[in-house]
């Protein structure tokens, strides 16, 4: 029996869809992301079980991220033939969706939608924003199993800090650090796995974005900065004409990216991705470029500070344990996740998972 289930916030008919072409003024438009018009968004995740063996379950995550000044999640409605309950775990929104042995081709279709605008924080001006909560401050202070703050870590934090007093100073410092020091690996499954502690460890600060830019979060919380990751999805092109950071197909199934943030007095949630100025670095056409090149320049001075908002935002949430799990609790949580007969699914094989994932940009929210 087909389960259909509605939770869309009152927000008007989405009305057609508009091109994913880029809208880039010229060949040679420069990457500076400010405050403007809001873009709303249709985001379908389908999920298929080709093979149980038992009993399955998936968790999904929700665009659920409450930033009002750059996002705006509209709810989720959801299809299935399994028993689904939407659930928080961690900070994180999701959907837990579960089949019993007898159902041979569990499938959920979920469909979320959204608003999002670029972001941009004058760091030369401080604004009156709300304080940070004790909690907030101690949650995002706090090391996780990932994201240690003693040891190496800490010893790591103090040389990329040097002599930078302010924490915006600090947080430049590290910024610029990460850039220098690190590399985007080409070869990592997805998105990376934020074990910061192992590549310090190793001396091999290679990865992609849930390494690079959880080693920046790890360096600013243990430099006393509060600061977290932010687990989302590429759904638009970049409209500055950068190929490496947009989505430039419908089909975002692997177009996962983190982001990171620090709390800066007096300018609240600062946004910040130094993973990306290394993406841009190798995979810009015509790639591999010089990290003197204008393209890297721009994205470098840009990415400390602002973002293009061509991307969801999921949850900021580490160390999520995932409802009725057999397996246990995951690192973060930015893809689908699932179980049959007890045993995980690989969440970065979406073609035997399966799962996909397509977007599509609408006229209204």
């Amino acid at each position: 029996m087909t389960i259909d289930r509605r939770n869309f916030l009152a927000a008007g008919a989405a009305a057609g869809a508009l091109s994913l072409t880029p809208r880039i003024a010229h060949a040679d438009a420069m990457f500076a992301p400010t405050p403007g018009a809001w873009r709303t968004f249709e985001v379908t995740t389908r999920v298929d079980i080709l093979m149980p063996e038992g009993a399955t379950q998936v968790w999904v995550p929700l665009p659920a991220m409450n930033a009002p000044d750059w996002f705006q999640p509209k709810g989720s409605r959801w299809q299935t033939n399994g028993k689904a309950r939407e659930a928080k775990s961690g900070g994180a929104d999701l959907l837990h969706v579960e089949w019993t042995a007898a159902e041979q081709k569990p499938y959920v279709e979920i469909v979320s939608k959204m608003a999002t605008r670029d972001r941009a924080v004058d760091l030369s001006k401080p604004a009156k924003v709300a304080p940070l909560s004790e909690a907030e401050r101690k949650l995002y202070l706090a090391s996780t199993d990932l994201v240690p703050l003693d040891g190496i870590v800490k010893h790591t934090a103090d040389r990329a800090v040097g002599l930078a007093k302010t924490d915006i100073e600090k947080a430049r410092a590290i910024y610029e650090w990460v850039v220098d020091n690190s590399y985007r690996r080409a070869s990592t499954r997805g998105c990376g796995t934020g074990d910061v502690a192992a590549m310090l460890k190793s001396g091999d600060l290679g990865g992609k974005c849930a390494d690079l830019n959880a080693l920046f979060v790890a360096l600013a919380r243990a430099a006393g900065i509060p600061a977290r990751d932010v687990y989302g999805l590429r759904i638009a092109p970049s409209r500055f004409g950068y190929k490496s950071l947009g989505a430039n197909s419908e089909m975002v199934t692997k177009a996962q990216h983190c982001r990171a943030e620090v709390w800066l007095e007096g300018h609240g949630w600062v946004p910040m991705d130094p993973a990306d100025v290394r993406k841009v670095i190798l995979e810009e056409p015509p790639g591999k470029l010089a990290i003197n090149d204008a393209k890297v320049a721009a994205a470098r001075k840009a990415l400390f500070g602002s973002w293009e908002t061509n991307w969801l935002a999921y949850n900021s949430a580490h160390d999520v344990v995932l409802p009725g799990s057999k397996t246990g609790k995951v690192g973060f949580l930015m893809y689908p996740q699932g179980e049959t007969k007890g045993a995980q699914l690989d969440p970065l094989d979406p073609d035997n998972f399966r799962y996909t994932i397509r977007t599509k940009e609408t006229t209204s929210a």
